[in-house]
């Protein structure tokens, strides 16, 4: 039977500011995180308590844990221990594209197209954004505005392939661009 009182926990990378996860608290969770240092929840699927990472061995260890102004919704500043996200992702908000990349990374489908790229290995994955950032600029000096859409889409779509070849997240790119307009 779930419980009377949820109320949503936003979770933030106490590091980063980085928002994670969205997930359900009641009294009950919020007693086992307090007590513990790392986060509880009630799982809405499962009907039941789960700490996080209990299984993937990606817990959190919650610094801060604080009540919004109604007191109607949770922030949990946490030290995550790996990603955030089932899908392997540093967090369940990244893009959707990386969140596809991931999950064929982890289930292979056998008519992937992205599963066969990663097969092929990083240097495989490397040559392939190479080729799609030529035909980008080829596209720029001498195609339509579309076409330079459609090539960019391309490299793009790759090089997140190369970050998930190299087991790197995309939450990495994310960082480093944030830390070079500070």
């Amino acid at each position: 039977m779930p419980p009377e009182e949820l109320r949503p926990a936003i979770v933030q990378d106490a590091e980063s500011g980085r928002v994670l996860m969205l997930a359900w608290m009641d009294a009950e969770a919020e007693r086992r995180t307090r007590e513990t240092g790392e986060a509880w929840f009630w799982s809405r699927s499962r009907q039941e308590y789960w700490r996080k990472g209990a299984t993937s061995g990606n817990t959190m260890a919650v610094e801060e844990l604080r009540d919004d102004c109604d007191g109607d919704a949770l922030l949990l500043r946490v030290r995550p221990a790996g990603p955030a996200c089932h899908t392997g992702s540093v967090s369940c908000f990244a893009p959707a594209l990386w969140r596809v990349i991931c999950e064929r990374a982890a289930t292979k489908p056998e008519d992937s197209y992205t599963a066969k790229l990663l097969e092929g290995g990083t240097a495989a994955v490397a040559r392939k954004v190479g080729e799609e950032a030529v035909e980008l600029v080829t596209a720029t000096l001498a195609e339509s505005d579309q076409r330079v859409v459609e090539e960019a889409a391309d490299l793009v779509y790759h090089l997140y392939v190369l970050l998930a070849a190299r087991g790197l997240d995309v939450a990495a790119v994310e960082d480093e661009l944030v830390r070079r307009v500070r």
